[in-house]
Order: structure tokens, then C-alpha cells, then sequence
């Protein structure tokens, strides 16, 4: 296996942890242990974005401009920006 096919398997893992991270702390009303399980395991995808990106699959300016627009939308369509 080549290098750039083990990060991109572990960028799945760590997304798959991170998915059920989320879902610990819905399902406990935010008990601290998960919501501190949460912070790793962001931590852990945060590092695998930054390999990715040292290894050139991911542009700065292409992530930067696609989150730009991510926020534009989730502003549109969902209330985790609005108060209430």
C-alpha cells in the first residue's frame, strides 16, 4: 500500500470515530467524558487533513473557498447560526 492510500484509509477511520464521537455525546446529553472524546477525536481528523494536505491532495484555497460556501449554505438552510 502506498502512502497516499494509508492516509486516506485512516482520514476514513478517523472520520468513522468521529461520527460515532458525535453520536455519544447526543446520546448522553453531553456527559464529559464524551464531549472530551469528541475533542480527540477532532483533533485526530484536524491531523489527518493537515497529511493530506502536505501530501498535495488538498489545496488551501480550494478548502478555504469550499467552506466559505458550506457557511453561506448552513446560514440558508439549517438554525445552528441563528439564536434561539
Amino acid at each position: 500500500m502506498n502512502k497516499r492510500d494509508e492516509a486516506l484509509i485512516l482520514m476514513m477511520e478517523e472520520c468513522g470515530e468521529l461520527t460515532q464521537a458525535c453520536s455519544k455525546v447526543i446520546r448522553t446529553d453531553g456527559a464529559e467524558k464524551y464531549v472530551t472524546n469528541l475533542q480527540e477525536e477532532v483533533g485526530d481528523v484536524l491531523c489527518m487533513i493537515e497529511i493530506l494536505h502536505t501530501a498535495g491532495l488538498l489545496d488551501e484555497d480550494k478548502l478555504l473557498e469550499r467552506m466559505k460556501k458550506k457557511k453561506r449554505k448552513l446560514k440558508k438552510w439549517s438554525n445552528i447560526f441563528h439564536e434561539g
